[in-house]
């Protein structure tokens, strides 16, 4: 029990510490590797882990891979300057409805996925509207916390969700249908307490017109036009997959790569540069760190 604690959060430690640029991927394979060396776990523990989280991680890759293509061509800089612009100027509802976007960008294109693109564009245009740094603060802190406390609504929203489905066998259609309402509440009382801890550092006016106009961020507007088309397609192969008891990656990934040929097929993007920038260090890090914590199921913890 003391080993498995130990192992684990030395893990821990290290995934959080990065010594030297140490990835987060490389330091949980280590840590499996260390619990295989020690008998905290066996081989046959690794393949059970494997089988619980091939199909979250593999579906997580595809929906950032389909999330970065959409960013490329402009898609997620154009919603937050549309949003910046429908609030006429009033710098709370200019809080609210970036935060409504990153609801929406969570739910879709999962927690992970909604930090990593909407931040730099947020910190982009906060400063090019010349905001102060404690409003700059409090929309990208805002933006940020809405992005986990509203990755409840679909099974795609979250890996865990995906995991957690997966494991105990809720279905696609099933898990929205019980979690629409509870994350309908999570997003209104994160917008209102995220207001209210922040009201002071919003400003009552903020000068819109200093942003480009939505257009002119759309880097091809053909695949802007069919990115539209093809979510909704997407989304519709997750329900028919959930009827027919297919994986979520089937769909995640498959149709990021879809999706990604296709971009290439309009100059859009460039597929290679694509995949390598793609977040790979998950899967090892997602692997590696439950076989460390099922070294703690082991010991009885």
């Amino acid at each position: 029990m003391l080993l498995a604690s130990a192992l684990f959060l030395l893990t821990l430690i290290f995934v959080i510490w990065q010594p030297k640029g140490l990835q987060i991927g490389t330091s949980a394979v280590i840590g499996a590797i260390l619990a295989l060396l020690v008998g905290v776990v066996s081989y046959q523990d690794v393949g059970t882990v494997i089988s619980i989280v091939w199909d979250a991680t593999l579906a997580f890759i595809g929906i950032i891979i389909l999330s970065m293509v959409l960013d490329e061509i402009g898609f997620f800089e154009w919603a937050a300057i549309k949003m910046a612009k429908l609030s006429g100027g009033s710098g709370n509802k200019m809080f609210v409805y970036i935060l409504l976007l990153g609801a929406l960008v969570a739910a879709f294109f999962a927690n992970d996925g909604a930090a990593l693109i909407l931040t730099p564009i947020l910190l982009a245009k906060m400063k090019y509207l010349k905001m102060k740094p404690l409003a700059i603060f409090a929309f990208l802190m805002a933006g940020g916390f809405i992005g986990d406390s509203a990755s409840n609504p679909l099974v795609i929203s979250n890996l865990t969700n995906i995991v957690t489905a997966g494991y105990f066998d809720i279905g696609f259609v099933e898990y929205a249908k019980n979690m629409f309402l509870p994350n309908l509440l999570s997003i209104v009382a994160s917008i209102a307490i995220l207001w209210f801890y922040f009201r002071k550092d919003i400003p009552l006016t903020v000068d819109v017109s200093e942003l480009p106009e939505p257009s002119s961020v759309i880097k091809n507007q053909t695949m802007f036009n069919i990115s539209w088309f093809f979510l909704g397609f997407l989304m519709l192969g997750y329900f028919i997959g959930d009827h027919y008891h297919l994986p979520v990656s089937f769909f995640a990934l498959g149709g990021a790569l879809l999706f990604l040929a296709i971009a290439n097929h309009y100059k859009a993007t460039k597929p290679i540069m694509t995949i390598r920038a793609a977040p790979w260090q998950v899967v090892w890090f997602s692997i590696g760190l439950y076989v460390v914590v099922y070294g703690l199921k082991n010991a009885g913890l």
